[in-house]
Formats: structure tokens, sequence, C-alpha cells
């Protein structure tokens, strides 16, 4: 493996060796840059495009803006007629300008064209995944796959991400991974997290961030780095939108309606979808019991049926209202609110150590979920007249509900029908948040800038966990104090940063120093017991870059990152899942604390984009799940019940590679893939039992979009995440196919698309897992295979044409220094 990692490594040196001498025999240039905004509202524009053509007509060159307007060109001395151009505004024309030494050209302003801006609204249809500097942006719209999906679909997608078959996320092979939206933490990411973003439509996102080496602006939370959701919100003068109907089998009907009207004064947006979902999922487990000369006792066959059903509404109105032509001041308001029917049916066969049937047993559980998110946010922008110069204060408040009422019956179905005991538990569960933060960054010239921010995330939650079972004597419902509880949880971070960057010549870098207090309080209301936790941590960031040309670039970023423990896995009551599993958390569990090494390579050439990377982790106080076993009376029967509870366990190393590539080999086709290796070494034992693991493991993910005749697109997208191996169990690979078809319809204002998710069926979670006196087998569906039907009508809207894959800067307010 050692030497596997170090050809890696002597290749990637080497390519990068032979880019640098051929960029040192290239003729010399220049380099001309500058800004472009709207001459009314004094907003950046985005994609503009500036072509530089020589007086003499030959080598035409040009590039275009990123997201703050700003672009950077390379060019060779000499006269050259500029233009510059953006859709719906008038172009504006510089002729015979002399470029003699590096230049920047200022801001230059562009009026609307306001007949065209009456009209119609354009839509950029941007490639599907966008290679940046300092991060992967993955553009929602252009994929057809996730058409009439949710936000799990979405980053199902989405390069270095995976999402396994019940809905957990990861990056880079690392679940820690910090879920924003608009760069905020947010209700629509819930208490529970999968379940949450699967009731939010693919349709409401804009397109969604990667960013592995974060600095000292974004929050330390998540060893493995940040995903940031961005949601929709239209830009254009007028009223335009879009309307999206869908329909499917398994059943999926629902319908969303994007609205946006924008005057010189004030941008009024929404998005509100309405959807019903069926889910269903099937799973297999097979048990078999040893004793401790690993001779077979007995074995257990558990096959369990899932019906889902799932009606959601979600709503997001908001006002951007333009105070000055350099302030503005942004309210939102989010609802969503979900209501749930899931039913299990879990038939159960008992066999002795002859494997002779002894007992078969059916439990039937239904579950009513009811949530409810309430989310009102405020934003204040501040711009300066030195380009850069920004101000932004930032307050929210959410308030969350997320309620679930079960009743389970019990049945022996062989050696003689009996009907046991009834069981009804409900977990009733509110949190609410409040966050404020403000960010403050000051050029210094053209090529340094500092940054100061601070924020507060304050954080309640209660929880009350009730299990109530069927006393037979009495006929009524009591109270099971083993299980219930209640839990009063409070957490709260303040955190102060500073950053500073500057560039010099060709060379970047970025320098920050974050500074996190936590203060947590857990109140037991049970036992009337109360824990109370208080420290401060400092979290450096390192970046840096080098630029060779605008198409080639190294980065190197470093910094300290901390995973802290979620309340359930604080809460010491014991919850169970089945009879003989139960699920414990741990009180006293600290945070776990990572040190993250990236080093980066990014290549551009005229038809190709590669990013590649090499990365490196080292954590400390890792959560692991330590299992142990216990005999109890269950059913008047003496029982084997596992029990799981996370500890500070292990200390781990992660190393990878990684890279992200775009082709497009014709204007009728175009590639993307993505491919991650990674191993990672766990050190740890607890009880005598060796928790040490060492694997490799990694996946890959390919996209094919292809214009056949009559321009309808085609689209497939395949992915296999390869085996993985723990210290207590093995997964097998997997592979998963999505194909989609689409149609421009009524002169381009409609969208017609069919997909198929998990065309094969084989989206399974194939496991085997293993305790001193156990070996678990199993397979887990959480979704059958979906076809769906999508169509989208868009009224005072028209389609661009795709931003092209060339010469250009990218990045935000920090590309200048970021790695």
């Amino acid at each position: 493996m050692k030497n596997t990692f170090s050809l890696i490594i002597l290749c990637f040196f080497f390519i990068i060796s032979g880019n640098a001498q051929q960029n040192q025999n290239a003729n010399s240039k220049i380099l001309v840059k500058g800004k472009i905004v709207d001459n009314e509202t004094k907003q950046p524009l985005e994609y503009a495009t500036i072509v530089l053509t020589p007086v003499n007509g030959k080598n035409i060159t040009g590039g275009l803006t990123d997201a703050k307007g700003d672009f950077s060109i390379d060019v060779k001395k000499g006269n050259y007629n500029i233009s510059v151009e953006f859709i719906s505004f008038k172009p504006k024309k510089i002729n015979n300008y002399s470029f003699l030494k590096d230049t920047n050209l200022g801001t230059i302003y562009l009026s609307p064209d306001a007949q065209a801006l009456n009209e119609v609204e354009i839509i950029a249809e941007k490639s599907t995944v966008e290679i940046h500097l300092d991060k992967k942006i993955y553009n929602v719209g252009k994929d057809m796959t996730v058409k009439g999906g949710t936000a799990s679909d979405v980053l199902d997608n989405v390069p270095s991400v995976d999402v396994d078959v019940e809905g957990n996320v990861s990056l880079r092979g690392n679940d820690n991974v910090r879920i924003l939206v608009n760069g905020k933490p947010s209700g629509l990411v819930g208490l529970s997290g999968t379940d949450a973003l699967r009731q939010l439509p693919a349709d409401a996102i804009e397109k969604v961030e990667v960013i592995t080496s974060p600095s000292a602006r974004y929050d330390a939370e998540g060893t493995a780095g940040i995903l940031n959701i961005v949601l929709r919100k239209g830009k254009a003068l007028g009223f335009n939108g879009s309307f999206t109907a869908t329909a499917g089998n398994p059943d999926n009907f629902g319908g969303s309606a994007n609205l946006n009207l924008r005057t010189k004064k004030f941008n009024l947006f929404t998005n509100s979808g309405y959807s019903y979902r069926k889910a269903p999922g099937n799973s297999y487990n097979n048990t078999t019991y040893f004793d401790e000369l690993s001779n077979i006792l007995s074995s257990k066959e558990e096959n369990r049926l899932y019906d889902r059903k799932r009606n959601s509404f979600n709503s997001r109105f908001g006002m951007e209202y333009y105070l000055t032509d350099k302030s503005t001041l942004t309210g939102t308001f989010l609802y969503r609110e979900s209501n749930g029917l899931d039913i299990s049916n879990n038939t159960s066969n008992e066999f002795d150590a002859l494997n002779n049937l002894t007992r078969t047993n059916e439990r039937i559980e239904r579950d009513d979920e009811n949530n409810k998110t309430r989310e009102f946010s405020l934003n204040f922008t501040q711009n300066f007249k030195k380009s850069g110069h920004k101000l932004t204060a930032d307050f929210q408040y959410n308030n969350t509900d997320e309620n679930s009422f079960a009743f389970i019956t019990d049945s022996d179905l062989f050696p003689s029908y009996s009907v046991n005991n009834p069981e009804r538990n409900s977990t009733i569960q509110n949190s609410q948040t409040v966050l404020l933060k403000s960010d403050y960054v000051l050029p210094f010239g053209e090529e340094s800038q500092f940054e100061f921010g601070f924020k507060f995330d304050l954080n309640k939650l209660t929880s009350d966990y009730l299990v109530e079972d069927f006393d037979d004597t009495t006929n009524q419902y009591v109270n099971n104090t083993n299980f219930s509880n209640n839990l009063n949880f409070e957490q709260n971070i303040y955190a102060v940063y500073s950053q500073y960057g500057k560039k010099i010549d060709k060379f970047s870098y970025l320098l920050g120093l974050r500074m996190e207090t936590t203060d947590r309080k857990i109140n037991l209301i049970q036992t009337n017991e109360i824990y109370n936790k208080n420290f401060t941590e400092f979290f450096p960031t390192v970046n840096l870059g080098y630029e060779f040309n605008d198409s080639e670039s190294l980065t190197l970023g470093y910094s300290r990152r901390l995973r802290r423990p979620r309340h359930w896995f604080l809460n010491p009551f014991e919850s169970r899942t089945s009879e003989t599993y139960i699920r414990k958390g741990n009180i006293n569990l600290d945070p776990t604390y990572t040190n993250s090494f990236d080093f980066g390579y990014l290549k551009r050439w005229n038809k190709f984009t590669l990013n590649s990377s090499i990365y490196y982790q080292h954590s400390i106080n890792n959560f692991e799940f330590a299992q142990k076993e216990e005999t109890r009376l269950i059913n008047g029967v003496e029982t084997l019940v596992i029990i799981r509870s996370p500890i500070n366990l292990s200390s781990q190393d992660r190393y990878g590679f990684e890279f992200t590539a775009n082709y497009n080999p014709f204007k009728w086709w175009k590639l993307s893939n993505s491919f991650n290796f990674y191993s990672y070494k766990t050190k740890g034992s607890y009880n005598d039992i060796s928790y040490d693991a060492n694997d490799v493991s990694w996946f890959t993910r390919l996209n094919s979009r292809i214009t056949l005749p009559g321009k309808i697109d085609w689209q497939t997208r395949a992915m296999y995440r390869g085996p993985r191996k723990t210290a207590q169990s093995d997964r097998k690979g997997i592979y998963i196919v999505n194909l989609a078809f689409s149609k421009d319809v009524f002169k381009e204002k409609g969208t017609l698309s069919l997909n198929v998710r998990d065309l094969f069926n084989t989206r399974k979670r194939k496991s085997t897992d293993y305790t001193p006196t156990t070996i678990s087998t199993g397979e887990f569906q959480w979704r059958e295979r979906q076809i769906l039907l999508n169509f989208t009508y868009r009224f005072n809207q028209k389609k661009k044409r795709e931003r092209p894959e060339g010469n250009y800067n990218d990045g935000g307010d920090e590309e200048r220094f970021k790695a």
C-alpha cells in the first residue's frame, strides 16, 4: 500500500513538473483584469463575456467573469479591440486599447436592455459539474436524473459525496460532513438529518458546493469538510418563474412553483411545493449464535418489509430590498410540514443447533410521524466604494418539531399461535436555534485583504421518549421506565475568527485562526441529573495557491476541525429498535479532533478539465460503537441481547487520492467522472476486544450526456462503491445506474423528462457483522427502483447556452488567496 501511494505521488509531481516546464517555455504574457457590474443595481454580473481581438485580427482571446463579476485574462502585448457582453444587457466596446504591461481595467458598467428584460429572464444552462480552484460546484438544473427527487438524491450525484442506502451522507468516505443551507445551519437539514434531506425537493436547490479545505470563515464542525446547499432565488427584472409537475411509480406525485418579481428597488422570490411519495423497501438478516468453543447454539432468520408513505409541503418566501446602490436587506421565511406513515412487518424464524424450526414470530410496527419547521432569516449586506470591501450581518431563528407515535404488535405463529402484549411508544422533540453572525472584509490594495467575523450559535432541544407496555392484568398501558426518558439538551457555540490573504505575483496565501467556545448542558429529567461541559479550542487554517497561468494551478490546504457528539449520542437511556437490539448513548462522550491536509492540482485544456488531490487526516478521540451482550428475560424466555454504545475509543489515520474530470469530446456529448480512493487505519480496544481496522476502499461515478437527433437529451449516471471492512463488519461493493431522457417543448418554454432511478434494482447493502458469539449476514434496500415523469413549464424565461469549459477565473471572496 505504501508503494502504491508513493507511485501516485510520483506520478502527480511528474505531471506538474512537465506542465511547469511547458509554461516556462511559453511566450511572455501580461495580465488583464477588471470587474463587470450592473449599472443600475451595482450587483456583479456572473458569466459576462470579455472578448479581446487583436487589431490585426488574429489570435482572439477572452474569458468569463466569476461570481463576483471579476475577470482575469493572460494576453500577449499589443493593441486590442475590447468587447464586453452579457445577455439582456447593452454591450460595451473599447477600440484600439494598448496593452504593454499588466493592466487593471477597473469596474466596467453595463446597462440593462430594458426591452429584453421586460420580456424574458435568461436561464443559464451551466455544466452539471464545475471545477473551481477552491471547491467543486454541482449544478442541479442540468441533471435530469434528479428531476422530481429530493435533496438526498441530489447529494448522491455530487462529486466526492456518497449517500448510502439508509440516506447517510459521507464526503471522501468520511460520514462527519457539515451540511449548510445558503452558508448557514438550517432547519431544512433537520434534527435527524437523513429524513429531513428526503423531504427537501430537488427543484428548490440551485447548486451544491463541496469544500474540502475550509478557511477560518467556516465553522470548525465537520472533520470531512463542508457541503453547502444553495437554494434558488430569481434575479431578473420583471415577473417570471416556472411550474413543475411530477408523477411516478412507486407512487410519487408532486408539484412545485418557482416565482420571482423584481423591480429596481426590490426582488420578491418564492419556492413552494407539495409531494406525496411511497418508498417500499425490504431487508433480510440471518444471525448464528455460538458458544465459547465456536459450536453452533441456534440461529435466527428475519425478513422485513417496509411500506412508507409521506406527504410533504415546503414553502420559502423572501424579499431582497435595495436600500442604496451598495446596500441590501434580505428577509426570508421558510415553512415545512410533513406527515408520514411507516409500516414494517418483520417475520422471524428461530432454529436450534440442528436447524430445526422452533419458533416463528411476526412483529408489526406502525409509526406515524409529524414534522414542522419554521425558520426566519435576515441578511444585511453593505458594499463600500472599494471593490471587495464589504460588511455582512445575519440573523436566523429556527423552530422545529419532530414527533412520532408507534404502535407495535407481536404474535407467535409457531409452534402455537399466541398474541404477546402490544407496545406503544412516542418521541416528541422540539429544537430552537438562534444564530447571529457578521463578517467584515477589508482589502489592502489590489492583492491583499483582511477579514474578521464572529458567530453565536445558540441551540436548545427537548426530547420526550415514552415507552408503554400493555399490562394484561389491568388491561392498561404501563410506562416502561427502563426505556422512557426526558432529556433537555442545550449547546451554545461562540466563535470569532480572523484571516489575512495576499497574492504575490502567481503565489497566494490565506492564513486564518478561529476560536470556538462550546457550552454544553444536559439535564436528565427522569433522574434529575445535570451534566455540564465547557471547552474552548483554536482552529488554525492555512491555504496556499500557485497559478502557473489561468488554466493551471496548485493548492495546499491545512485545517484543524472537530466533530461534536449529537444529542442522541449523549442520551444514556436505552432505546430499542427490536427486542434483541438496543442502543444507548454516552453522557461523557468528548468531541473528535482532526488535522486535515489537502494537496490539489487543477488543469484545464480546450475540451478537458482535471481537478485532482491527495489528502491526509489524523483524528483522535474517534467515536466507535462498542458492543456488549447481556442475557435478558423476554416474554418469559432468557434471550441474548446486544447493546451498542458510542465511546471515544480510537485514533484514526485516513489518506486518499481523488480526481474529478470533465471532457467534452463533441458538441453533442459531455462526460464527467469522479474517482475517490481512500484508506484508513483505526487503533483501539475495549473490554479486551480489539477494534483495530485497516482497510482500503474506493468509489467512482460516471456521467454521460448525449444529445440525440430531434434534440432529445439522454443522460446516464453510473456509480460503483467498493467493498469496505471494519473491525466488526464487512460490506460488499454496490453499483447503481440511473437513466434519463428529456425534450424541450413549446418553443423551449417547457421540458419533459423521464428518468429511472436504480435501473437494475441493485441499490442494496449486503453486509456481515461479527461479535465474539455471533455472525450476522444481511441485506437492506431502503427504496426499490423508481420511474418518474416530470414536466416543467417556464414563463418569461429562456435558456442560454452552457458556460464553456474555457480559461476563466473561479471562486468567491477568497479566490485570490484560497486553496
